[in-house]
């Protein structure tokens, strides 16, 4: 039963097959071809017997082992691989058909290879999941063939569940650019410090680049080299990521909505503020506030904050700020940047909350994060050639204009933006803690 379940027919055995048939057809009406005829017949069936002992004889067999990571980035290009191990005294062609999870809707995928006696060989491809959860890579089956007439079907039979967490690949690529002093890269503006809030700290050798205004003339006289004072920045200040859940949350971009990008931005910022040495916090927020996590520099904080996230999904409800206000004002006493991550449409849905982020504003640095619609922008600028496309086209220019005003509103009652498409929401993300941090707002 093994052996009928495992055994294909490719398309080369079809052909000859029926090429036999039309030669014996034709040999019906020509006597001739008859004998050459029957002499193929036995000459195919020769070699369909060579084929199928050449495929099961003795324990020849191809391994395959997946190398999937533990998890996945929500997001990113993630690089998996296959290997594959052959057995066969001869060259062998696979066919791998991978069963991909319904998440990345992938089908028809195919990979194939030529394997060499004894020869170790590794698939690598690339999947970018849009969403969060548990991805479920089931079986995977080989198909192997040697002289083409028929392939045998090998399986991995051992389902591989990995879970698919927020972007921790940009969280760890921005640790990486940070630590060699290379953020620039990465669009990360170089921010002039103010001052107020720096703490001297040593006296260093100048290097290019340096403040004239920081040389210390005596240690340069004494020690006969330029030197200058070193200072750091204040630290220990909470830094809060405050993540809207609601329906506004749920408007796709590029695959993904806007309550990923916003997550993958709230890692990313968590990251970089205990790389500061600052202390990082979270919570999240609908018509009720959960999944707080107080502002701490602890060792696991980061691990705390990707599981918290991890599990965080979009609702259809409308998101109370009342009750955010609350919450803040109980728990988050000491004065913290908040970055606000929501989704204002209109300027009346701004109104509806504008009394609550003023009282906020009051003890806090409130940033709220106004995302750039920019398939609207398009459609704004765009030239109607029919009457639809021109009421399209005022309908689009209508909603880009509210989005400024709701800036110029934030900004008039002294709260400050980020005004962003979402695939550069974590650099001006990470800007904007930078220029905070410089100015000495906080």
């Amino acid at each position: 039963m093994h052996f009928i379940r495992s055994l294909y027919f490719r398309n080369l055995f079809f052909y000859g097959a029926l090429s036999l048939a039309i030669f014996f057809v034709v040999s019906f009406f020509l006597n001739i071809l008859f004998i050459p005829t029957v002499v193929l017949f036995w000459l195919f069936v020769a070699v369909c017997a060579l084929d199928i002992v050449s495929l099961y004889a003795g324990k020849n067999k191809l391994v395959i082992t997946r190398k999937y990571p533990e998890k996945l980035s929500n997001g990113d290009d993630n690089d998996l691989e296959i290997e594959l191990i052959s057995t066969y005294p001869t060259k062998v062609n696979v066919r791998l058909l991978e069963e991909f999870p319904a998440q990345l809707q992938l089908r028809a995928t195919e990979f194939s290879l030529g394997l060499q006696p004894g020869q170790v060989k590794s698939i690598l491809y690339s999947v970018r999941p849009t969403s969060r959860g548990i991805y479920i890579f089931d079986k995977c089956h080989a198909l192997l063939s040697t002289v083409g007439l028929f392939e045998r079907k090998f399986t991995l039979t051992k389902a591989n569940m990995i879970a698919c967490y927020p972007s921790f690949i940009q969280m760890r690529k921005y640790q990486l650019l940070a630590t060699t002093d290379r953020l620039m890269e990465m669009g990360i503006k170089r921010i002039r410090k103010i001052g107020a809030t720096l703490e001297f700290d040593h006296i260093r050798e100048y290097v290019r680049g340096d403040e004239y205004r920081h040389l210390n003339w005596k240690a340069t006289a004494k020690h006969k080299k330029l030197l200058v004072n070193q200072y750091q920045e204040e630290k220990s200040q909470p830094i809060y990521a405050l993540i809207d859940t609601g329906r506004v949350m749920r408007m796709p971009f590029n695959g993904l909505t806007l309550l990923d990008y916003a997550i993958n931005s709230a890692l990313v910022l968590s990251s970089a503020a205990i790389l500061k040495q600052d202390r990082a916090g979270m919570l999240t927020f609908s018509s009720i506030v959960g999944n707080h996590i107080p502002a701490e520099r602890r060792n696991n904080q980061m691990q705390l904050i990707s599981e918290r996230l991890y599990n965080i999904q979009t609702a259809y409800e409308e998101s109370e700020f009342g009750n955010l206000y609350a919450f803040c004002n109980k728990h988050i006493n000491k004065r913290s940047l908040l970055m606000l991550y929501t989704n204002f449409e209109t300027i009346d849905a701004l109104t509806r909350q504008m009394a609550y982020l003023r009282m906020l504003a009051k003890t806090h640095i409130v940033v709220v994060v106004v995302f750039k619609n920019t398939e609207l922008i398009d459609m704004a600028k765009q030239e109607g050639k029919k009457t639809i496309d021109v009421y399209n086209q005022i309908i689009a220019q209508k909603f880009v204009y509210e989005k400024h005003l709701i800036i110029q509103e934030l900004h008039r009652q002294g709260i400050q933006t980020i005004y962003t498409a979402p695939e550069n929401l974590t650099i001006n993300t990470i800007n904007k803690y930078l220029e905070i941090k410089a100015r000495g707002l906080l």
